[in-house]
């Protein structure tokens, strides 16, 4: 899915034009179901063919648009070359940093997993300095792989299980982490240190993946199932992050006032009851947690759908009568408008393959600045 363009008030330059009226091309291509001809383009754009045909040429030489050979000739007239995005040239790095695992995903510009690599170890007793040299060392590999087949990694994006401000990782209670400058640490690996690197909370990255990928709900909250439990809402094709970009930390609302203490400093958060750890030991409990805490952002935001990733994802099955009876129960218009609860299509690879599709979508919104680099 490309960013929207927005328009300015500010004058706009020769090569701000020819930035917009790239961006707008390759955007007008890559939504596209089937693969567009020059003259698509031009009248869905409203620019002229002969714009639209620079344009693509500088897109197709730059490794961003592929013109596909044109159908056998049926007819009279010369039949038309489709152009859609290109599977070689630039791709993203993903990297991923959770309580049990380290995760690596290359993605290119069409938005296809090349990639991927996972390593299945507790993270906790490392440290950051130490995870994220793992975690690097896994990005290396991913980048060699994406190398041999002709793809250029543009950037890289974190997915971390915390609180995440300027690129600091603030608080990720599962980690023991506090004020950890993350992308610092990374970019100081000779592995990544040409890449510019970008850290986001794991669930909005999730939250991304699945609504790049699926589409198919322009409004719902994401909620990622691991050793900890966070959100992501996306509203309107929008990922919501709150006044400061902490928005979705339903792991840590309170289900049971009375409950066992949290790593976070408080009692009885959902984290204690639907946790992994909790959820293997009691799925009927960990079911009705959900659905208590679930009814609860459904009474206050009215989202018309719930996404379960992470592990919740593979136990869905198990989970969902479960916490299907609680939001009939508790959300106050389940009877005139029953939210819809599906499994993420992503499965546990969401936040990686977002976080991969976040640091290729620089180059789908501004693609000159590529072309520049290219050149």
């Amino acid at each position: 899915m490309m960013a929207r363009l927005t328009s300015s008030s500010a004058p706009v330059r020769q090569s701000n034009v020819r930035a917009h009226n790239l961006a707008l091309a390759l955007h007008t291509v890559a939504n596209s179901a089937d693969p567009m001809s020059r003259s698509a383009v031009a009248a869905t754009t409203g620019l002229t063919r002969a714009t639209v045909s620079a344009l693509v040429d500088e897109l197709v030489a730059g490794g961003l648009l592929t013109e596909l050979d044109p159908p056998p000739r049926t007819g009279a007239g010369r039949p038309a070359v489709g152009l859609t995005l290109s599977a070689t040239g630039p791709a993203g790095l993903g990297l991923e940093i959770n309580v049990d695992y380290l995760a690596a995903c290359v993605v290119d510009l069409t938005g296809a997993v090349r990639h991927r690599f996972i390593e299945h170890a507790d993270q906790r007793p490392a440290g950051p300095y130490a995870a994220l040299s793992a975690l690097g060392r896994l990005g290396a590999r991913a980048r060699l792989a994406a190398k041999a087949d002709g793809l250029v990694v543009v950037g890289a994006t974190l997915a971390v299980p915390g609180l995440v401000s300027t690129g600091f990782v603030l608080q990720a209670p599962n980690l023991g982490w506090q004020n950890v400058d993350a992308p610092a640490l990374l970019r100081g690996l000779p592995e990544l240190a040409d890449l510019p690197i970008t850290v986001d909370n794991e669930a909005n990255l999730a939250a991304l993946g699945e609504l790049r990928v699926t589409g198919t709900e322009p409004t719902f909250l994401y909620v990622s199932g691991e050793i900890g439990i966070g959100a992501g809402l996306v509203i309107d094709g929008e990922l919501y992050r709150g006044a400061r970009g902490w928005s979705g930390e339903i792991g840590h609302v309170t289900v049971f006032p009375d409950g066992p203490p949290c790593r976070c400093g408080a009692a009885g958060c959902l984290e204690q009851y639907a946790g992994q750890e909790a959820l293997a030991e009691d799925e009927p409990r960990a079911a009705a947690a959900l659905g208590i805490a679930l009814s609860a952002v459904v009474n206050l935001l009215d989202v018309p759908a719930i996404v379960l990733g992470g592990v919740y994802a593979t136990y869905f099955d198990r989970l969902r009568e479960g916490i299907e009876a609680e939001l009939r129960r508790r959300v106050l218009t389940s009877e005139l408008a029953p939210v819809t609860l599906r499994a993420a299509r992503l499965g546990t690879n969401a936040a990686v393959r977002g976080a991969a599709d976040t640091a290729v979508q620089q180059v789908r919104d501004d693609p000159a600045v590529w072309l520049r680099r290219a050149g």
